[in-house]
């Protein structure tokens, strides 16, 4: 019988009369829900012995982490990088990874078993069966939420079992340090490094390529060079911090096409020099478009207008491209009249 054939002002009790009949399973239906089976208690329930050696197993567990935390810090500043050791059956590696693997592991891993220890063996496990509810949130139902919440807080038992308590706050609190100690391997603050580059007054541009001073002359109208300072030679310590800071992109264009006034001022016959380094996240511009004089980035396409001040047209980057300003000596080669009258590369934290 369907409820369409169940007379309307019978409808509801004939609803919980078939409602209830499900409640219970028998034999005409083994499927229906047989109810809650009854509830088990734990040794710990019953037994305050019992409950002490498990809040003492967690604060264990909770300590362990402590520990290894502090094992990650020590092994982070005390082991050499270079320093290796036999490990069966890896063989020959890092000992500083090595420790600082390990280490993390078995502080994350204390944590975690510490909170399943205490769930399991100390939270309130009574099995209760709630009805379901409609999925958007009244405010009673709200309410049944923070008192819920403040339920479960009760009856985890942190504030009488003071000892987990504490230790779990040690956990928690000297965790995140190992990720403090990680940023030493950023190096040193920049100070006024980002500031200034190997360029200065009289350097001459020379060719990435060939190694040679450049000439006007073999800048062609269209056509993009790289150039590095004088002096700068890959061999040299330090080679690759300063080349990222000063490396140029040499574009000749025809002086009408030039819009912006100051980048006239500080070229040769159209030929202008601009930082090769993104001012988004310091990825070296390798891509030039002669009909558009637009500069792209391959990184994140952020786009630059060569013939406008190097302004950015186009993608992420936040500034324009910083100018050299250059001129020829009395020899014909190309010269820098001096640094970058800005940082190089993305922004940071101390600029302006």
């Amino acid at each position: 019988m369907s409820s369409q054939d169940i007379p309307e002002e019978n409808l509801p009790a004939a609803q919980d009369h078939a409602h209830g009949s499900v409640k219970v399973a028998d034999e005409e239906n083994p499927f229906a829900d047989p109810g809650l089976p009854p509830h088990e208690h734990r040794i710990q329930d019953l037994d305050e012995r019992a409950a002490k050696r498990s809040e003492r197993t967690v604060a264990l567990l909770f300590t362990v982490s402590m520990l290894a935390t502090v094992g990650f810090i020590a092994s982070f500043v005390a082991i050499p990088v270079d320093k290796s050791v036999y490990i069966w059956p890896l063989g020959h590696i890092s000992a500083l990874n090595f420790a600082l693997g390990m280490t993390l592991g078995v502080a994350l891993f204390a944590i975690g078993a510490g909170a399943v220890h205490w769930a399991r063996t100390l939270m309130s496990d009574e099995e209760v069966a709630d009805e379901r509810h409609a999925i958007e949130a009244d405010a009673e139902t709200r309410a049944k939420v923070h008192a819920d919440f403040k339920q479960g807080a009760k009856e985890s038992v942190i504030g009488r079992r003071k000892l987990i308590r504490n230790t779990m706050l040690g956990a928690l609190t000297l965790v995140p340090l190992s990720g403090v100690v990680l940023l030493r391997d950023l190096g040193p603050l920049p100070g006024t490094s980002l500031r200034h580059t190997m360029w200065s007054k009289g350097k001459l541009l020379v060719n990435m390529n060939t190694n040679e001073p450049l000439r006007p002359a073999d800048v062609a109208v269209g056509s993009l060079t790289f150039a590095k300072p004088e002096g700068l030679e890959e061999h040299d310590e330090g080679f690759m911090n300063e080349i990222a800071k000063a490396a140029l992109m040499i574009i000749r264009l025809e002086p009408d096409a030039i819009k912006d006034k100051r980048e006239l001022e500080w070229s040769h016959e159209g030929i202008v020099a601009y930082s090769k380094i993104c001012t988004h996240v310091g990825c070296p511009i390798s891509l030039y478009e002669q009909q558009t004089h637009h500069a792209l980035c391959p990184c994140h396409q952020s786009t630059f207008d060569l013939a406008d001040g190097a302004r950015v047209i186009f993608g992420p980057a936040g500034h324009a491209l910083p100018q050299l300003r250059i001129g020829v000596n009395d020899e014909g080669y190309l010269e820098a009249l001096g640094d970058f009258d800005e940082p190089v590369g993305p922004s940071f934290w101390e600029r302006g």
